[in-house]
């Protein structure tokens, strides 16, 4: 073959610098935004931050029916907000209390003992191997192969030791097994009818119990239906994990992106200040500049700068357009709650707005919106539809609702089977089959009816 030269026309697009950064700041949480600015800012001196007080932001998306200021809350929602302008001082900060952990705490009753030092020493290891919520999970045998020869320890001096350790506070703690800690528990408590059968019950029959089978319970006990009521509301009242109550939680908050209100009757969206960052090019660095006509380094800088406010800016304002359609679609889920929410796909945003699906999926992941009845992910507002004998379509986060309000209105001595809900439901008109039920109530963490049958 020989060599030749030969012309092609062909169109492709090309990803810019600049639209890559658009796309990935899109994708990114407020969280995940605020390091990257962070990153760069150290990285490029033509950029700073803004005081708060220099620029105020205009975040509000336009309404359908003209501008006003007068904001309509929901009445049975008003009560659980509470808005930005609600703080007095603006401080949100709250100092948790030191809270002494588990082994602190059974280390100071350890030293009011009268132990010897060997036995203190043994008590000692054992508190080291609880875990968080106080439970001996290693086995005995294992402890001691651990412990050094020279200790000459043995299996009877850690049973003697755990002994000791059963009868700290909080009670239940040193337990090797849920029944043995609830047993404990019971044990503490001043001796009555219900607390033989109780302890009766976690000791033997606990699976019993959990199944709910009362008939199997009452046979082996010969316990009658009150007295096996009072021992379950005493079993009920006990703590299964007595060291959670030690343990340091780490509260986290969500900043949410979009705050949604009700100004005369139509509901508006609009960005949270808190959660947009303040960037502005350096006067002095872009004057300097200006001066060095061969500065090829500073120029560069100058405009990833430029580039970077500008695609923070675009990324905030996609988000609010997304919300604005989004809340124009789900009015009436902020009106009524969430029997009223329809159903949405990403396709039907895309095509109002004239945007891409990706973009919306985008948008909508680890964004969040404040309304007045809670903060929600973005993504929570889309949902599957199940078809209805009148044409329509509900939302599964409709039927969800749904599902719940029947099981928490059912008859506890005839809790509703998944088949008689999906007969319910079809009645309304709403036609659900009883494997999708079962779905559903799954994903709601509702047990299943024999598990929901009370006494």
């Amino acid at each position: 073959m020989k060599p030749s030269l030969q012309f092609r026309l062909s169109q492709h697009l090309t990803l810019t610098p600049q639209l890559q950064q658009s796309i990935r700041l899109l994708q990114l949480s407020t969280v995940e935004l605020n390091q990257e600015i962070e990153r760069i800012l150290m990285e490029n001196p033509a950029l700073e931050r803004e005081e708060p007080d220099e620029a105020p932001v205009k975040s509000e998306a336009p309404a359908a029916g003209g501008a006003s200021e007068a904001v309509d809350w929901p009445s049975e929602a008003a009560a659980n907000w509470r808005g930005p302008e609600d703080d007095e001082d603006g401080d949100r900060t709250h100092a948790t209390p030191d809270t002494p952990t588990l082994r602190d705490h059974l280390r100071v009753q350890l030293s009011l003992t009268n132990l010897s030092a060997r036995d203190r020493a043994f008590v000692e290891i054992l508190i080291d191997a609880l875990d968080d919520d106080g439970y001996l999970t290693q086995p005995l045998e294992e402890i001691v192969a651990l412990l050094p020869a020279e200790a000459e320890a043995s299996v009877e001096e850690l049973k003697i030791a755990l002994c000791h350790l059963q009868h700290f506070e909080p009670a239940g703690v040193g337990a090797r097994s849920p029944g043995e800690c609830l047993s404990l528990q019971i044990k503490s408590l001043r001796q009555d009818a219900a607390r033989a059968l109780a302890l009766e019950i976690v000791e033997k029959h606990l699976e019993l119990l959990a199944a709910r089978d009362y008939g199997k319970l009452k046979a082996l006990t010969g316990a009658d239906d009150d007295a096996l009521r009072a021992a379950q509301r005493l079993i009920q009242a006990l703590n299964p994990r007595p060291g959670a109550a030690f343990a340091k939680i780490e509260a986290r908050y969500v900043i949410p992106d979009v705050i949604v209100r009700k100004v005369r009757s139509v509901w508006r969206a609009s960005l949270n200040p808190d959660a947009m960052p303040r960037l502005r090019i350096n006067r002095l660095y872009a004057e300097l500049a200006a001066a060095a006509r061969s500065g090829a380094g500073i120029s560069s800088q100058l405009q990833e700068a430029r580039w970077l406010i500008k695609n923070v800016q675009q990324r905030f304002d996609t988000i609010l357009r997304v919300s604005q359609a989004i809340v124009d679609r789900q009015r009436h889920f902020l009106e009524h709650g969430e029997v009223a929410m329809r159903p949405l796909v990403l396709r039907e945003i895309a095509s109002t707005l004239g945007l891409h699906e990706s973009t919306i999926s985008r948008v909508t992941t680890q964004k969040f919106m404040a309304t007045p009845r809670g903060t929600f992910e973005l993504k929570y507002f889309f949902g599957s539809h199940v078809a209805t004998e009148a044409g329509g379509a509900a939302s599964s986060t409709a039927i969800r609702a749904l599902i719940k309000q029947l099981v928490a209105a059912e008859d506890a001595k005839a809790p509703l089977s998944d088949a008689r809900i999906s007969q319910i439901l079809g009645e309304q008109g709403i036609v659900v089959a009883r494997r999708t039920i079962a779905k559903y109530r799954e994903s709601l963490q509702i047990p299943p009816v024999n598990q929901r049958k009370a006494l």
